[in-house]
């Protein structure tokens, strides 16, 4: 007989959570109070979690019209590109309008700052990410010209994790994250129980968060190439 995958939703995380805490007992159920709390708690734990590690499932490829002569574009709900905020950006590359990919580069912002001309027009090489409370804003070098703005720049982003509000709905992770969030949510709302039950907590939200963190993570090899913004030299050793 083959049962069907119990993705994670957010009540059976929230009932498991409050019963490995020892704040229900087995069987019983959270009442109102308690459910409220645990779900803006498990909102919480997600929102941060988000900042650990990559999340595979979130990596998404965007595209961004250029303009000629517009240097910098914003990424929100009311930006020039209309997106949730993207938690970050990975790498990027330049489609020209024969489909050739060209890879750009993302600089700090000391280099950013040693740039001789930032607003000089021409073919994009790379790009600056800064990381607004509300939007990501990208801005680009060297700024398109109007050549470069006939392509498209595409950014490997991470999306955000949307945030649930119904108890039932799917939530935004695959079934085998479901240990790792019930846990982690135990291991907040076990404060003030017995050390015993705190100790067991912290200790399996810790080793099911680093499991998973550690299986999420690209199937193939990673290989490194000189940075082609740096040229070669060649001497002798001094």
């Amino acid at each position: 007989m083959t049962f069907p995958a119990l993705f994670p939703t957010p009540e059976r995380i929230i009932h498991f959570a409050y019963e490995d805490a020892g704040k229900t007992q087995e069987g019983d159920s959270p009442n109102s109070e308690q459910i409220a709390r645990g779900m803006e708690r498990l909102n919480d734990l997600i929102n941060m979690w988000q900042t650990q590690g990559l999340k595979l499932w979130t990596l998404t490829d965007q595209s961004i019209t250029l303009v000629a002569g517009t240097q910098a574009y914003t990424m929100y709900s009311g930006g020039s590109v209309v997106i949730t905020k993207p938690m970050r950006i990975l790498s990027g590359y330049f489609l020209d309008t024969s489909n050739n990919r060209r890879p750009i580069y993302p600089i700090s912002w000391e280099e950013w700052m040693r740039l001789p001309q930032v607003t000089q027009t021409g073919p994009i090489s790379q790009f600056l990410v800064e990381k607004l409370f509300d939007r990501l804003k990208v801005s680009f070098w060297l700024t398109p010209d109007a050549t470069a703005a006939l392509g498209t720049v595409h950014l490997l982003i991470q999306q955000q994790i949307t945030n649930f509000s119904g108890l039932t709905e799917t939530m935004m992770f695959p079934q085998e994250w479901f240990m790792a969030l019930r846990w982690g949510l135990a291991d907040d709302l076990c404060t003030g129980q017995p050390q015993a039950i705190v100790q067991r907590c912290s200790q399996r939200a810790e080793a099911f968060r680093r499991a998973l963190e550690d299986w999420d993570v690209e199937d193939t090899s990673t290989s490194f190439v000189p940075d082609q913004r740096t040229g070669y030299t060649t001497g002798a050793f001094r």
